[in-house]
């Protein structure tokens, strides 16, 4: 597979998109199939009728003064309410755009290079760098690269077109790990061993539901091999993951199910596979170098203009409150780079801005430009990153954006992380102090609370939060400004040191009265900030971060045409013995996928399935996978020549399955996942 990274958008699909919207909305697409077609292009359902939000994927954060224009020209035609979205994971939402103008939109971006295709769904999502990737004194590479030809290499690759769940990635270029690879599905981290460049690799890290800290699985991968490591985890997940207890099919649960040392193994099988079949394709390469001694900017953007590892060029940071920026700040930033001939702008994964090359005399007068917007540098104690809440997520349960300003850091500067529900957008299991909405019912009543955690850090050395206990949403600030002050009165000067030298119970002690309700006092915490009304959990379908409902044989047929590409591969490599282990491998995929299909039972061997489709679709579909299957058996040596024809017939096979599966179920799309 090619590695390009010019132009990750594609006119072709933004059409298709355009014609199922069209289609849906005269009735021809029932709503679950279409939710799945529109998660797969960005767009995500709010819960505001009639409006959707449109996530943009900006790998490692990198972005342009042409690509900031872009953005805000769609946030000033297109949204509602003007304002654009930095995500913790480096990605931009744009919210209150009406279905219909989505095309249109997507179209403004195509240009820039920037796409939307798989920012959602059962995908891999966008790939997290250090926000200072490529200009860092301390990093090994500029991780840019690798991070560039994973996203390609992902990107519309069939792999993982249907995945059980989402898989998410972070690139970073030392030790320090800044991407925070513990919380990652897979987390790739620069480094040397015995002088020679390569990565550590780590996995089955995550957040949300049952928090879980990645593993190391591979202690050195060379630079050659980091497609083929990256490749063999999401095969991984994608073979193994449960597709149908959704709360479970993260990657981390794969960790549970077979144990540090049997998950490493199962790695180990497909890293060797994936090796053989993509051995000899295009990969990464970067220009490796020796680091220097300085400070760890950290996992976000730095907090003051900071040294890049270019003599006299620094990075200057931006503060974004709440992750939130107009399409007026962003016209005006765009504007100020290109006046003071800059290019190259990062979202990082505090919610925050950097801007990379500034010359240091050119400081003042950049900062001068950008205070005309409103734009500034971050201040001691505004370190708080929310995720949106109840203002436009399905999920929220509390109102994260309304408390988030009302919180400080402090003088210690400390990292306040908040999420409206337990799945954790704002990352509050990797801040200094975070908190999650959730609803608790005191006498009688149900009131807004805050699960709150202490302690956290995604990088090297540190480690999730610990959970301490949860307080009325009304009361938040209070427990926070509590915890700050006892910190500072310690002495100690690292907050993540200090949570862990307390005793077990201590944060709830310290926090005793402001975690009981009395009865008396029940009427002051029945209200979540923001509201009028008393507290309520609204029941809106539930939210999109699980993706849709999958028709199961549409992901064997992406499964097979990953088989495909490998067979193709093995072929090239005159692997032939290989290959036809692939077309196996299509034929037990496909005919089990439309065995199921037909209300039978998934069989592995050949033969047994062979028998299973005469009874559930006698004729030319099932004599063919019949004749298909006693050639496979009685095959005892592969040639060219007998690989290719037996490549071609289980092709048209494959079509013709293909073929009977869209007559039986005329929405489901596999025009992606046939031969050509």
């Amino acid at each position: 597979m090619s590695i390009n990274t010019d132009n990750l958008s594609d006119l072709e699909e933004i059409e298709r998109f355009e014609q199922a919207i069209k289609t849906f909305a005269q009735g021809g697409i029932d709503p679950d199939r279409f939710t799945a077609i529109r998660l797969h292009q960005g767009v995500y359902g709010q819960r505001q009728q009639g409006v959707n939000m449109l996530r943009v994927k900006v790998p490692g954060g990198r972005l342009t003064a042409d690509q900031l224009a872009a953005v805000a020209d769609i946030t000033a035609t297109y949204s509602q309410h003007d304002i654009a979205h930095i995500t913790t994971r480096q990605a931009i939402q744009i919210h209150y755009i009406p279905l219909a103008d989505m095309p249109a939109a997507m179209r403004r971006l195509a240009p820039t290079g920037l796409t939307t295709r798989e920012a959602c769904g059962n995908t891999v999502r966008n790939m997290t760098a250090c926000g200072l990737a490529g200009v860092c004194p301390k990093e090994h590479v500029d991780i840019a690269a690798h991070l560039d030809g994973a996203t390609a290499h992902f990107l519309r690759n069939p792999l993982n077109q249907q995945m059980p769940r989402k898989f998410k990635m972070s690139f970073s270029g030392c030790e320090a790990d800044c991407a925070q690879s513990l919380l990652h599905d897979a987390g790739v981290i620069a480094t040397r061993r015995n002088g020679q460049p390569g990565f550590k690799v780590k996995a089955g890290g995550g957040l949300g539901h049952k928090p879980r800290a990645a593993i190391l699985v591979d202690e050195f991968v060379p630079e050659a091999e980091l497609l083929f490591a990256l490749e063999a985890l999401v095969t991984l997940h994608n073979k193994y993951s449960n597709r149908t207890l959704r709360a479970k099919s993260r990657i981390k649960f794969l960790v549970e199910k077979f144990g540090e040392e049997g998950f490493r193994e199962k790695y180990r099988e497909e890293f060797a596979r994936t090796r053989q079949a993509l051995a000899g394709q295009p990969y990464p390469q970067g220009e490796w170098r020796t680091p220097s001694a300085g400070e760890i900017p950290g996992q976000g953007a730095p907090r003051k203009l900071f040294a890049q590892r270019q003599p006299g060029l620094f990075v200057l940071p931006l503060a974004l409150p709440l992750g939130e920026i107009t399409h007026q700040q962003l016209h005006g930033l765009a504007a100020a780079l290109r006046t003071h001939g800059l290019d190259e702008v990062h979202t990082t994964q505090d919610q925050n801005l950097a801007i990379l090359n500034v010359p240091q005399h050119r400081a003042d007068a950049l900062r001068a430009t950008l205070a005309q917007v409103g734009l500034a540098e971050p201040q001691t104690g505004d370190n708080v990153v929310a995720c949106p809440g109840t203002s436009t997520c399905r999920l929220g349960v509390t109102s994260s954006t309304l408390v988030a300003p009302k919180l400080s850091g402090g003088i210690k500067d400390l990292r306040i992380r908040v999420s409206g529900c337990h799945n954790g957008c704002a990352q509050p299991e990797t801040g200094d102090i975070g908190v999650y909405g959730e609803a608790k019912r005191l006498h009688g009543r149900l009131v807004p609370h805050y699960q709150m955690y202490f302690g956290g850090c995604g990088m090297n050395g540190g480690g999730l939060a610990l959970k301490g206990p949860a307080v009325p949403a009304a009361r938040v600030e209070q427990a926070i400004e509590r915890v700050r002050l006892a910190h500072i009165a310690s002495g100690d000067a690292s907050f993540y040191d200090w949570t862990r030298a307390q005793e077990a119970d201590y944060f709830k002690t310290l926090l005793s009265d402001v975690i009981e309700v009395k009865a008396e006092d029940a009427a002051s915490v029945m209200r979540d900030h923001g509201d009028e009304a008393d507290f309520r959990v609204l029941n809106l379908g539930g939210g999109e971060c699980a993706g849709a409902s999958q028709v199961l044989i549409g992901a064997n047929f992406f499964e097979a045409a990953h088989e495909r590409h490998y067979r193709n591969a093995l072929v090239f490599q005159r692997k032939y013995a290989e290959a036809a282990q692939c077309n196996e491998a299509i034929l037990r995929l496909l005919g089990g996928g439309l065995a199921q299909l037909l209300g039978g039972v998934r069989l592995d061997k050949l033969d047994l399935l062979a028998e299973q489709l005469r009874d559930l679709v006698p004729g030319e579909l099932s004599d063919e996978f019949t004749a298909l299957a006693a050639s496979f058996a009685s095959a005892n040596k592969h040639e060219e020549s007998d690989i290719a024809a037996q490549n071609r017939a289980v092709d048209g096979w494959t079509r013709q399955v293909g073929s009977y599966a869209t007559e039986h179920d005329a929405q489901l799309d596999l025009s992606e996942a046939l031969p050509a």
